[in-house]
């Protein structure tokens, strides 16, 4: 499984986008070496609470400005907190204990990845080669486990 996470280096360099939240800037130069990343970040400008611009600013490294950009995780974090009612602030629905929600998490993980048509016919796990069909929640409850050497 993890043969296929390549950690970050000077020549391969993980990019991060973020708002314009100091904190960011402190907890990633715990995690990674300043060399290993391209970290920009994009603060929205308002005005009577309607965005009018967003400034972009290069925090570590060389990214593309035009890269830069938080719309990507924001829809995602609304699909996830659309699909996981554990998700939604001030909800009845929250977990009681920290394994359910993980574990939650974990089966829409396999859903949005294994069964969530991305494109026609194609699965996010299809498009990453380790899947070679779209699956159904049919197999994934009968799938048999074999033993991991």
């Amino acid at each position: 499984m993890y043969e296929r996470v390549e950690l970050p280096s000077p020549d391969n360099k993980i990019e991060i986008f973020t708002d314009g939240n100091d904190d960011y800037e402190y907890v990633l130069s715990e995690l990674y070496a300043e060399t290993c990343m391209n970290y920009g970040q994009i603060i929205k400008i308002k005005e009577d609470g309607r965005v009018v611009d967003k400034e972009k600013r290069i925090i570590y490294g060389d990214p593309d400005p035009s890269d830069i950009e938080t719309t990507d995780i924001e829809n995602f974090n609304g699909i996830c907190r659309e699909r996981g009612g554990r998700l939604v602030r001030k909800t009845k629905c929250f977990s009681k204990r920290k394994r359910r929600l993980e574990r939650a998490i974990h089966l829409f993980q396999f859903y949005w990845d294994f069964i969530n048509e991305f494109k026609r016919n194609t699965s996010p796990a299809m498009m990453e080669g380790v899947a070679d069909h779209v699956w159904t929640w049919h197999e994934f409850f009968y799938f048999k486990l074999s033993a991991i050497n």
